[in-house]
């Protein structure tokens, strides 16, 4: 999903707007997978420092050592690429390390800024924003997008030992880990438990209300700017609307946008997105 979706939302950027795009994707996914492919922790906490210092070395000057801070390292000053946005971005991936409870959606939300939110912020400074309602749109977005994820990827997180569903929620619909467990279990027989589909419905409606936010911050004259964002924007929206229609049913197999439909999603958005801002 997130190959094919990055790939058509890149399709209508200038060429050197692309460029520095895959240059901050390839160096967020290199800082993510240190943690996610490392099943040691001491060792992940070794390479998230190591990419500390290439943050450091990037914005303070020395030497950038990896391929993936050589190849961003030539749009750090050009895009003014906010440091701030990098550090929060490793600080959130560091949450990953442990196994962690999150005791409310306020946490959940943090972390969905550092690790989504951020990558937005950086994109919208190669975008050239100016408005700093701009802001308000990539911290919406990147939160409806991981909320977006973390929904589809619940059995597989939580085989993994991760829950990223806060403890809030499944106070509030009487639930428990232990009902997820069960349906993990029994995947491919639908869900069986009512409190199960609530917890995730819950999400559901949370992820909506983000995009919401998203559409209504974005300025009307910075749209075109943001056609790679704006085909994200779609594309995961049609994935949070496929696991609705699913009925949240994300035990029985990971629910994705087929490429097809990708593609006719990222054409259709920028012919309206072109077409509002023509207009």
């Amino acid at each position: 999903m997130r190959q094919t979706s990055f790939y058509f939302s890149l399709l209508f950027l200038p060429a050197p707007q692309r460029r520095a795009i895959i240059a901050v994707f390839d160096f967020c996914r290199a800082v993510d997978d240190s943690v996610d492919l490392e099943p040691e922790p001491a060792r992940a906490e070794a390479a998230l420092a190591r990419w500390r210092n290439e943050v450091a070395h990037l914005f303070e000057g020395g030497a950038v050592e990896t391929v993936e801070g050589q190849r961003l390292q030539p749009f750090v000053a050009s895009c003014n690429l906010p440091r701030d946005q990098f550090d929060a971005l490793i600080d959130g991936v560091a949450m990953d390390i442990a196994p962690r409870c999150y005791a409310s959606f306020a946490d959940v939300e943090a972390y969905c800024h550092r690790v989504a939110s951020s990558v937005g912020l950086i994109c919208g400074a190669i975008f050239g924003s100016r408005n700093p309602e701009v802001d308000a749109y990539a911290r919406d977005l990147g939160v409806a997008l991981q909320l977006t994820n973390i929904l589809r990827d619940v059995a597989v997180d939580f085989r993994r030992g991760r829950c990223y569903l806060p403890a809030e929620d499944f106070q509030r619909f009487d639930c428990t880990k232990r009902d997820i467990e069960a349906e993990v279990a029994r995947a491919g027989q639908g869900i069986r438990s009512k409190r199960v589909r609530a917890v995730l419905e819950h999400q559901a409606a949370r992820a909506r209300l983000f995009f919401s936010r998203a559409a209504r911050a974005l300025p009307r004259q910075d749209a075109s700017r943001f056609v790679a964002a704006e085909i994200m924007h779609a594309i995961y929206w049609d994935l949070l609307c496929r696991i609705e229609a699913a009925g949240c049913d994300v035990f029985s197999s990971v629910i994705r946008v087929p490429r097809a439909a990708q593609a006719r999603i990222a054409l259709r958005t920028w012919w309206r997105v072109t077409a509002r801002h023509d207009g």
